[in-house]
């Protein structure tokens, strides 16, 4: 997989969980009853079936279960869904399989019988190494449970990545700083590290809004930012993405599909996908209610409620998105194939003066670490 050909892959989203954290505007649903996997795994099968009849028989470079909390699955549960992947597209002998899995759910009996089921990598949303900001940020895990399921994940997966969460209210460069060098002398090979932002309609966002919540200003989450470069470089994990960390070798090959804007089909409530078909790249989203998506597809074999077909400036636009994400950058040949117009010389020209873009001699052209503090600007001044 390489910048010109990022591959096709599949994710599979779960959407139950055993509580809704505060800070979450993600595609997830408590339910205080069980739920039926059983008929959820058939549903499953049965839209991964039908969306493989529009692709072809692909050839698949990696899965991720994503959610929601995929650790609520029972093995058997996660074996059938992958299953039914590996009977409608070809999965690589080397296809990455990435499964989501919260501390507070993880079990050595369980973790063995996922990577029994395929799973060969695991992304634990850990969050913060700290029991109070773990409670502040709605965690069912104590820092102990944190470094279990690490040590369990570690012991069990050929690969282990996972998530922190920082620029918490009060949180001061020092602090964060201690906080991910113990990050650092756990981790395998790859650190997600998000800053916190408010969401709207999240319980955080009525905080926010009421007063009651006060997060680290511009400048104050530019210093957490610098931190967070200086100390993962020093490391030998730098950022190959803005919130992404990995020694050379170990990135996330499913999100770079995504970065590097391959195609990627959306299974299960909720989901996104972007699609190549015989008239174009199809942007698709599936229902989201759980009990309404499983409904759907019982009916008509797939949950599908949107399914359009993007123009070139917005798959241009897209890209540009996506792309400028990454410390690689983005292909412009291939943007130009794909938009259908080559970036502005005289606007790239601009942001290489202002210190905010550069050319590789790849012939990639990718935002500097002054560029990544204001991307969403980058991002509108090429797409303009």
């Amino acid at each position: 997989m390489s910048g010109t050909d990022p591959g096709f892959a599949v994710y599979l989203h779960w959407p139950f969980c055993a509580a809704k954290c505060p800070y979450c505007d993600f595609n997830s649903h408590v339910r205080h009853q069980p739920v039926d996997q059983a008929r959820f795994a058939e549903a499953f099968a049965t839209e991964i079936a039908m969306t493989a009849d529009r692709t072809g028989r692909r050839d698949v470079a990696s899965i991720f279960l994503g959610g929601g909390t995929p650790s609520l699955m029972e093995p058997a549960t996660v074996g059938k869904v992958l299953d039914a992947v590996a009977r409608h597209w070809n999965v690589a002998p080397n296809a990455e399989i990435t499964m989501e899995a919260n501390p507070s759910s993880v079990e050595a009996e369980r973790f063995r019988g996922y990577r029994a089921a395929g799973v060969n990598r695991v992304s634990l949303g850990v969050q913060a190494l700290d029991d109070r900001e773990l409670k502040f940020l709605g965690r069912l895990h104590n820092v102990e449970e944190a470094y279990r399921a690490i040590e369990i994940a570690r012991a069990t997966f050929p690969r282990l990545s996972f998530d922190l969460i920082y620029a918490r209210p009060g949180q001061t460069p020092e602090a964060w700083a201690a906080e991910l060098r113990q990050a650092l002398s756990r981790a395998a090979d790859h650190l997600s590290l998000y800053q916190l932002t408010v969401e709207e309609g999240t319980p955080f966002a009525n905080l926010y809004a009421a007063g009651k919540l006060k997060v680290p200003d511009p400048d104050a989450a530019a210093d957490l930012y610098a931190v967070t470069q200086e100390i993962c470089d020093a490391a030998g994990m730098p950022a190959y993405e803005v919130s992404n960390h990995a020694r050379p070798g170990a990135e996330c090959r499913h999100n770079l599909v995504y970065w590097r804007y391959g195609e990627y089909a959306g299974i299960g409530p909720g989901a996104h996908g972007r699609l190549r078909l015989h008239d174009g790249r199809h942007a698709t989203s599936t229902e989201r209610l759980p009990e309404a998506w499983l409904a759907r597809v019982e009916a008509r074999g797939e949950g599908l409620i949107v399914d359009d077909i993007l123009s070139q400036e917005e798959e241009g636009d897209e890209m540009l998105l996506m792309g400028l994400r990454l410390a690689e950058g983005i292909d412009v040949a291939r943007y130009q194939a794909l938009s259908g117009r080559a970036l502005d010389p005289a606007q790239v020209a601009d942001l290489v003066a202002h210190g905010m873009v550069e050319r590789t001699l790849a012939g990639h052209v990718r935002a500097t670490r002054a560029g990544f503090f204001v991307l969403d600007a980058v991002v509108a001044d090429l797409a303009a």
